[in-house]
């Protein structure tokens, strides 16, 4: 680890408003925006606000805490952490290590992790195992490769694990074929504050996780849920202890399970999208030790996700499903008992779907990878495409973000703010 300024230079208040999205699932990590307002159409020639070229490839949702954008990415070798303000202008870049190639094709950046952020400091994490703490100003405070520390990562594909944040920490998910675990930096200097185990016995790629935890606030700690290697783990964010697990999701012991999707949660219920897209499972929340015959609620085969992670608002739960045949067919169901309220086929096209639904102002966004954003009503009782929105045929994997009545979309050559004019 390399500590590069005192931390009493870090003592200036933070600012951050309503509109921020700090991680890559939004204000309430369950992939719904905060705010109305939000563009309903746009083109290449409408309601485009700017757009901000991208000399640095990667595939990160851009994080956003006041007037500042957050994005990382790779060029010339290098990991780069950069910042972009409100008006489009880039205020500053930092390196973070030497960048390691990404897989597969255009979909793998080296820089698919998002970074985090809580308004003082700034988070990123990249498939070279480089973990950085930054100023919002773009001072490196701190630095450390979790794959000299803790092991050579063995995913055979992108990494694709954000960083996430506790009220002290930050925490990394390391979840492969090998040793698995948690671990949880103090912010401020990435002083190693625990790190918990997490073998689970999956075999060969599905003990493979690409998923992010998710962060649940309690009044006196933060509870963190994991998804991946056949279970759903539940952590006490103070010290890493597990608090409860869901097994079986892979009864069968398939070798090829690897979790891309995260866990989504919501009204304290977890649904665990698994199985490369053909099992979904809803657990409540609460228990202690395994819950797997007591804390499952409802469980479906018929839709599900392999890499989108679904979304959960106002009771509902959104899939756009991403495989085979049924690729880009959107479910609605009831959180509170897995029934389908609805579905719906988005137009076909040879593309599919990496990023992940995002509920704003009543209505649900998806994003193609060909940049095709499509708008579907999240209310009533049967599926209405609304809008099918592009500002140019531009690859993307990065899922938008919408903040204060506008949409940030980053493609492959730029990031996009997009807003009703």
């Amino acid at each position: 680890m390399r500590l590069l300024i005192p931390i009493l230079a870090l003592l200036f208040v933070s600012t951050v408003s309503a509109g921020d999205w700090m991680s890559w699932r939004g204000p309430g990590g369950d992939g719904a925006a905060a705010g109305a307002g939000y563009p309903l159409s746009w083109s290449a020639d409408r309601n485009v606000v700017w757009k901000a070229p991208l000399a640095a490839r990667g595939a990160s949702t851009p994080v956003v805490s006041g007037d500042r954008i957050f994005l990382t990415g790779t060029q010339e070798g290098r990991n780069l952490v950069f910042c972009i303000n409100r008006q489009g202008k880039e205020e500053w870049r930092a390196e973070l290590g030497d960048a390691v190639p990404g897989k597969p094709g255009k979909d793998g950046t080296g820089a698919n992790p998002s970074a985090v952020t809580d308004g003082q400091y700034v988070f990123s994490y990249f498939k070279s195992g480089d973990l950085g703490g930054f100023s919002a100003d773009g001072k490196l405070l701190w630095s450390l490769n979790l794959q000299e520390k803790y092991g050579e990562d063995t995913l055979w594909w992108d990494l694709g694990t954000s960083p996430i944040l506790t009220r002290n920490a930050v925490v990394v998910a390391c979840m492969h074929s090998g040793p698995s675990y948690l671990a949880a930096f103090e912010k401020q200097t990435g002083k190693l504050l625990w790190l918990h185990k997490r073998e689970l016995g999956a075999p060969e790629e599905a003990a493979q996780s690409y998923a992010t935890p998710v962060v649940v606030p309690h009044q006196d700690f933060d509870e963190l849920v994991v998804l991946g290697a056949d279970h759903v783990t539940s952590h006490d964010g103070r010290t890493g202890q597990e608090l409860w697990r869901l097994s079986g999701l892979n009864p069968t012991g398939h070798k090829y399970f690897r979790s891309i999707a995260s866990a989504a949660v919501g009204e304290g219920i977890v649904v665990a999208p698994y199985a490369r897209g053909n099992s979904l499972t809803a657990v409540r929340m609460g228990g202690r030790g395994d819950v797997t015959e007591s804390h499952v609620i409802w469980s479906n085969e018929e839709t599900s996700a392999d890499v989108p992670t679904p979304a959960i608002h106002g009771g509902r739960v959104y899939v756009c499903r991403d495989t085979g045949e049924t690729r880009g067919t959107v479910d609605c169901l009831d959180l509170q008992t897995g029934r389908v309220i609805w579905t719906g086929q988005l137009p076909k096209n040879r593309n599919t779907f990496r990023a992940s639904p995002v509920v704003a102002d009543g209505r649900v966004y998806l994003t193609r990878q060909d940049g095709t954003v499509f708008v579907v009503n999240a209310g009533g009782d049967s599926f209405e495409l609304l809008a099918e929105n592009s500002v140019a045929d531009e690859h993307t994997v990065a899922t938008p973000v919408f903040v204060d009545g506008s949409i940030l979309l980053r493609t492959d050559a730029h990031l996009y703010l997009i807003a009703d004019q």
